[in-house]
Order: structure tokens, then C-alpha cells, then sequence
């Protein structure tokens, strides 16, 4: 059988979605339509597809089905604006290779839009993978904004810079924020967060109309450690605090509040903002991540999350244990 392109793989991708929703959850074309953000007539047109390539029988056979369960499992659990949940790769549960589409493909559903949009980007392996993905587009009236800083402690710039890339291939302005991770100290995060222009970029971040993060866990070879942010006597510091993950360095516990530990009094990013009505993407994969994971929809750090069926099995799996009677 010949290999089928990513477009027609994805195209089969969403025809199998659009075919989910209409015969297994029972949602009309309308509503396919507006959770998709297609319409009406594309969304139609999807739903034939699924009959004609012959991926509707009794169930839906094509292994999206699975994941579409675990994404609705997920998003009732924790209450999320969005949930997309793509399938493992069995010999590499931690594989980025499909969050990377999904995010790209949740992306350029707000970049297709006419009106202006602000969009928040974090950094990252899997963000910068998502951007590789992006179709070229022109984007002029758009705003890509970063949530942190893109220097090294070196004063080289970040091997991750997610929002150059973005805006190379859709052609819109861009706000790089041009500040180490950390500051030296708090005081210093303050004379440099009083600069106008990272005074502007913070304001267009806190209006962001969508925002994607990735989602670090925490340990002696975590990115931040391996990066030189933070040492490993302050890592082993922040765990026994109690941490458990990190999002554009900002760290924190279990349960998704931030940790008590002056690595954070330090941290030169924009601020996080828990139960934001705009979406918060979260993009991650891993069975290392799942608790760094659960502590950001824990806490309503994200309220949108994309990562892959092995992960999102540990997530539900995990939390439910957590919060079982004893």
C-alpha cells in the first residue's frame, strides 16, 4: 500500500473526528462544525468521508476513536475549554511527533482568523516542534507575543526561540522578550520589568487571545537544570518544597500552586494566570510529565491540554488514585 502524505493522513484524521462526533456522541453538523472550527458544508463534507473510506461501521475503526474517549474523559474530569488527545507511538510513548501536528493545527485555527488576534507562546522542545509544523501564511494582522525570556545565562540566545520561528513562516509582529530566564535577583527582575518595552510585552501577554505552554517536569536532568537556570543544589531544594513541575519557569507543587523558594522570586516571565477565561494550551507527552502535568490542571494553570494517548491514560489513571477515599 502507498504511504499516504501528512495531508491526507490528516485529512483522514478529521474526517475520523467529525465521524465520532455525528455517529458515536451524537452531535449534529452545526455543532461538529463550531467544535472543529469549520463549516457547516466542510464539516458535512467530513463526515462523508469517514462512510466513504469506510472508517464508520458499527464503532469508529481508525484509532482516533480511543483517543477521542480519553480527550472527553479528560476534559469533564478537569473541566477544560479544550482536549485534544492523539495517538502513541507503542515504541516511543514520549514521542512528540503527533502533539506537534495537533498544536500546529491548533494554532493556525487562530491565525486563520480575519480579526486580530494576540497569541502568547512559551519555549520548548515540543512548542518548537508545533511551530515547524505551521503551514507559511501571511499573518499581518496578527501579534505572536513570548512569555519569557530568550537569552541563555551566557547572554546567547535560546536553542528554542519559538516566537521568531513562528513568525518567519506566518509573517506577523512579533514581541521576543530580550531578558535572561532569571534574573540575578528580584530587584533586578523589577528594574528590568519596568523597561517600557518589556512593560509593553507583559501587556500583550496578559491579553493574549490564546496562549501555548509547554510543560517541564522537574529533577537533576530537567531542562532547566541541564540549561544552567537553576543549580542542582537549588533543584533538590525546590523538590523538597515541593515542587513538581515547571511552566515558562515559573514552578510548582502538586496541586499547581506556586512554590515558596526564591528561584521564583527570580523568574523573568510574564505571570501565570490561573482560571483565565481565554484558552491555555498545554502541549506535553510522557510518563515523566505526568505529574508535572496534573499539577498544571490542578491548579488551572492550563484549561486547554494536547498530549498523546499513553499520557493521558497515566493522567486519569493517576489523578482518579490521588483522589480515591482511602
Amino acid at each position: 500500500m502507498a504511504r499516504r502524505s501528512d495531508a491526507e493522513s490528516r485529512r483522514l484524521d478529521e474526517a475520523a473526528q467529525a465521524g465520532w462526533l455525528y455517529y458515536v456522541a451524537g452531535n449534529t453538523q452545526d455543532e461538529i462544525a463550531k467544535k472543529m472550527g469549520v463549516s457547516r458544508q466542510s464539516a458535512q463534507r467530513m463526515v462523508s468521508l469517514a462512510v466513504s473510506e469506510r472508517l464508520i461501521k458499527v464503532r469508529l475503526d481508525h484509532p482516533i476513536a480511543r483517543c477521542m474517549q480519553l480527550s472527553l474523559r479528560l476534559k469533564d474530569r478537569f473541566r477544560l475549554q479544550a482536549c485534544e488527545v492523539v495517538p502513541s507511538d507503542p515504541a516511543d510513548p514520549s514521542s512528540i511527533v503527533g502533539l506537534a501536528q495537533a498544536g500546529a493545527a491548533e494554532m493556525e485555527r487562530h491565525l486563520k482568523s480575519s480579526e486580530s488576534q494576540i497569541l502568547a507562546i512559551g519555549t520548548g522542545r515540543a512548542l518548537r516542534a508545533c511551530a515547524d509544523q505551521l503551514a507559511p501564511m501571511d499573518c499581518p494582522q496578527h501579534h505572536i507575543v513570548s512569555l519569557l525570556g530568550n537569552m541563555m545565562t551566557d547572554g546567547s540566545a535560546s536553542a528554542y526561540n519559538v516566537v521568531v520561528r513562528m513568525a518567519d513562516l506566518i509573517k506577523a509582529k512579533h514581541y521576543p522578550m530580550p531578558l535572561p530566564v532569571l534574573a540575578r535577583t528580584p530587584k533586578e527582575k523589577d528594574i528590568l520589568h519596568n523597561l517600557e518595552p518589556i512593560h509593553n510585552i507583559l501587556e500583550l501577554a496578559r491579553r493574549a487571545d490564546a496562549t501555548f505552554v509547554g510543560i517541564g517536569n522537574l529533577g537533576e536532568k530537567s531542562p532547566v537544570v541541564l540549561d544552567g537556570f537553576v543549580t542542582a543544589r537549588e533543584m533538590k531544594a525546590l523538590e523538597k518544597a515541593g515542587a513538581i513541575g515547571e511552566i515558562i519557569s515559573w514552578v510548582y507543587d502538586r496541586d499547581g500552586k506556586l512554590v515558596d523558594h526564591p528561584v521564583n522570586d527570580r523568574v523573568a516571565s510574564a505571570p501565570l494566570q490561573p482560571n483565565s477565561s481565554k484558552p491555555v494550551y498545554g502541549i506535553a507527552a510522557g510518563e515523566s510529565k505526568v505529574g508535572a502535568i496534573l499539577g498544571a490542571l490542578r491548579g488551572k494553570l492550563i484549561n486547554a491540554l494536547i498530549t498523546n494517548e499513553h499520557t493521558a491514560e497515566l493522567l486519569l489513571t493517576r489523578d482518579q488514585a490521588a483522589t480515591a477515599p482511602d
